[in-house]
């Protein structure tokens, strides 16, 4: 007779299967869970447990097992009888019993039963077909932070990681253009203006003092009159020649590192200088900077030769 085979059926519908004269086979939900070191995820499942002591009948089995072998109420229970009476000989002798997919039970030192349950069944009918697996945990954050870390101490000088693009309309891009074009041709215009009005003012000054001392001259004086010199040139100021050749020393995310950068060369003797960020948003720190660029490629060299073969040469177009 298969009693472990309806008592398995019996355990997917309820939490109690009593065998008469034996013991209860009994379960209970727990939750599901995620094992910490292992990073194994188990799902929802019923632990099954055996307690000797509730050995009454309450019917649920042997009703079972008579309706499924076609017998009577009265019959099944003699046939369960015998089964317990055999299992119980089994035990007393030293024997295990194993009952498939259900679990092992035995005798300790002092004539108690133990259980032992299966794992790899699992009678919670709502966790049908969710098994247990192992996940592998994400490590975003710790990558993260270890570049981080890596950053503060040594500069990024490979060639930085195109930046994500935000949204940006066409169409307001080519507005913002116009705007600052008409913008700068009104500021224009306006010096312009403003200049070419002093200068006719200054000129009409000019005109009117030399008249009054032809008239002067005319009728009180007879000494010939020379006129005051008056320079309209307009003088042109010298662009000061600004240095666009600049030798990089590091390009770091964030400004403090650079700064840090930019302080620790100037103590070991560089002309050092924080000059913004590139078009990558990077923060770039220098050795120094040059006008002419034969110059800057010469200590360019140099630097790769005596300092860091990383350095290069960035140079911005006047």
């Amino acid at each position: 007779m298969k009693t472990a085979h309806y008592i398995k059926e019996l355990l997917y519908r309820y939490n109690c299967i009593i065998l008469p004269e034996f013991g209860a086979f009994l379960t209970q939900t727990k939750s599901a869970v995620i094992h910490e070191i292992t990073n194994a995820f188990y799902p929802p499942t019923k632990i099954i447990s055996f307690n000797e002591q509730l050995s009454s009948n309450d019917g649920l089995l042997v009703s079972y097992m008579a309706t499924a072998e076609k017998t009577s109420y009265d019959a099944m229970l003699e046939r369960l009888k015998e089964v317990t009476a055999e299992w119980k000989k089994q035990l007393e002798n030293g024997e295990r019993i194993s009952l498939s997919d259900i679990g092992e039970l035995w005798l300790n030192n002092e004539g108690k039963i133990q259980f032992q349950p299966v794992y790899h069944i699992n009678y919670l009918s709502t966790s049908f077909g969710l098994p247990s697996f192992v996940s592998a945990p994400i490590t975003r954050e710790i990558l993260k932070e270890e570049v981080v870390e890596m950053e503060e101490k040594i500069p990024f000088i490979i060639t930085p990681e195109t930046r994500e693009k935000t949204a940006f309309k066409p169409y307001l891009k080519y507005a913002a253009i116009i705007l600052l074009a008409v913008s700068t041709g009104i500021t224009g215009f306006r010096f312009f203006n403003e200049n070419l009005n002093k200068q006719q003012l200054a000129l009409e000054d000019a005109q009117t003092e030399v008249s009054k001392n032809i008239q002067e001259a005319t009728f009180f004086s007879s000494v010939p009159l020379e006129l005051p010199a008056f320079n309209l040139e307009i003088t042109k100021k010298v662009k000061k020649a600004e240095k666009t050749h600049h030798i990089i020393a590091g390009a770091f995310r964030i400004q403090a590192n650079a700064n840090k950068k930019v302080r620790l060369l100037k103590r070991k003797g560089y002309n050092a200088t924080y000059i913004g960020v590139n078009k990558h948003g990077f923060h770039q720190v220098t050795y120094d900077s040059f006008t002419d660029k034969e110059v800057a490629i010469t200590y360019l060299r140099k630097i790769k030769h005596t300092v860091s073969k990383d350095a290069w040469m960035s140079s911005v177009r006047n």
